[in-house]
């Protein structure tokens, strides 16, 4: 197989239609796991395959992927599990906890294997379950059949099924990757828009909702203006576009979406500002120590997926969400939540440096909810904003220091995703951890652990 796709897959002069004659890559495509979280799970239990999945979130509260099979039932994404609990039990839904371990073992797998067959210069990860892929290196007559191949690959070489879209754009290659789910059977989970006509008619197709950039606000906001599908805000001027529509932000939407690329690898159409990390406690806690415990935790965290990015926080806030004593039937109301935030000396992205203010705050937030009589807390988080490049950080008399840091950093990261759950870790993170979150529908950690290997009969 790898031979037959590296022999498709090599550099060629591909002949370009006129709409294509542009600057920038000839052509992106996006690879995108189908209902992740479920495929991940069918892996190990073939006898799956075909039969309805769900997979909850957090602490088991909501429903966050689902079989194609469960939407056929009607149950809706991030639905709570005790409202759909009547329908997954009527209809034999297998459910799981979120095995997060397992998924970004499998997530890992997947990118390699793209890298393996494009060459890592070409796949940019975007996401978990998700990465873009420059297709110079194929003949353009060769599109379709290069993009049924690395389906093939992905799937055969590590079990997880996947759409591919293929388009002169990223953000075209979104619209042809939803164009590849919703029509499975029909596409075969691969979409090519090679043409003006196939083009127009993808654009009409999908909602302007669905498209890449498009959140609810921007959503209503042009079906107010009568802008239902993305055909028609094509067709909108530039000018109005920029005046209404997140200035050039707009205008790049507008532009990939007419073919010309404004977005290239290691791009984003908006820029993350801001990285958190919130978790519900598996059971609600009254002390401050566990409030602790559990915001350096979840520090930790986001400084990791801060230094995946390369990125430096300026700030850092911590809230706390109590929960008051009523009950209201089988469910307890929750109280406000409480948040402090405070502006950082110098933009980092080492544990250490944003552990110490986060803690600090959570006792802010802890005594205030305590001043409205407020003792029980069922959630907490941190968020990191003012994101800056880390390499853009002024220097100062300390950056030698800062620099053995971020290597400790960097070595620490790397133990942490060989070894699993957190191996080095603060001390100020706790051991027991108590408020850890609920996980009843667990699976095995099938991939990283020797006690929960998998066993062949």
């Amino acid at each position: 197989m790898l031979q037959h796709t590296e022999s498709i897959l090599q550099h060629h002069e591909a002949t370009v239609p006129p709409f294509r004659e542009r600057r920038g890559p000839v052509m992106y495509a996006v690879v995108d796991c189908n209902s992740f979280y479920c495929s991940c799970e069918r892996v190990f239990r073939p006898e799956l395959v075909h039969k309805p999945v769900v997979v909850l979130s957090n602490n088991d509260g909501c429903i966050v992927s689902r079989s194609d099979e469960v939407k056929r039932l009607g149950v809706d994404m991030a639905v709570p599990y005790f409202k759909a609990k009547e329908v997954i039990e009527k209809h034999d839904v297998a459910t799981f906890s979120s095995n997060y371990n397992l998924y970004g073992d499998l997530s890992w797998r997947v990118m390699e294997t793209l890298r393996m067959i494009m060459g890592e210069h070409n796949v940019e990860v975007y996401s978990v379950d998700e990465a873009f892929i420059n297709m110079d290196t194929v003949p353009f007559e060769k599109l379709d059949f290069a993009a049924l191949q690395i389906r093939e690959t992905v799937e055969q070489w590590t079990g997880v099924a996947v759409s591919v879209g293929v388009a002169p754009t990223k953000t075209l290659s979104k619209v042809a990757n939803y164009i590849a789910k919703e029509n499975k059977k029909e596409t075969n989970c691969v979409t090519v828009l090679d043409t003006p006509e196939k083009i127009n008619d993808a654009l009409i197709k999908i909602p302007i909702g669905e498209i890449w950039g498009v959140g609810t606000r921007s959503r209503d906001k042009l079906n107010a203006f009568g802008i239902y599908d993305a055909y028609q805000f094509t067709q909108m001027p530039e000018a109005w576009i920029k005046k209404n529509f997140g200035g050039v932000v707009g205008l790049r939407l507008i532009r990939e979406l007419k073919c010309e690329p404004s977005i290239g690898l290691g791009d984003e159409l908006i820029e993350k500002k801001m990285i958190a990390t919130t978790r519900m406690f598996g059971t609600p806690v009254k002390d401050l120590k566990s409030i602790k415990e559990a915001v350096a935790t979840y520090t930790s965290r986001a400084a990791e997926k801060l230094r995946r990015q390369y990125g430096a926080a300026s700030t850092i806030s911590v809230f706390v969400v109590p929960k008051q004593q009523t009950e209201l039937g089988k469910h307890f109301k929750h109280g406000p939540t409480f948040s402090e935030a405070a502006m950082l000396p110098l933009a980092t992205s080492i544990t250490s440096e944003l552990i110490k203010p986060a803690v600090q705050l959570a006792e802010k937030v802890y005594y205030k909810a305590l001043k409205e009589n407020l003792n029980l807390f069922k959630k907490a988080g941190v968020m990191l904003g003012g994101i800056v490049k880390d390499n853009l950080i002024q220097g100062d008399m300390f950056e030698s220091s800062r620099a053995n840091n971020r290597m400790l950093m960097s070595m620490m990261d790397n133990i942490n995703f060989s070894m699993r759950d957190d191996i080095l870790k603060f001390a100020s993170s706790g051991t027991k951890r108590n408020w850890k979150m609920r996980q009843e529908f667990r699976s095995p950690r099938y991939t990283s652990r020797w006690d929960e290997l998998c066993e062949v009969k």
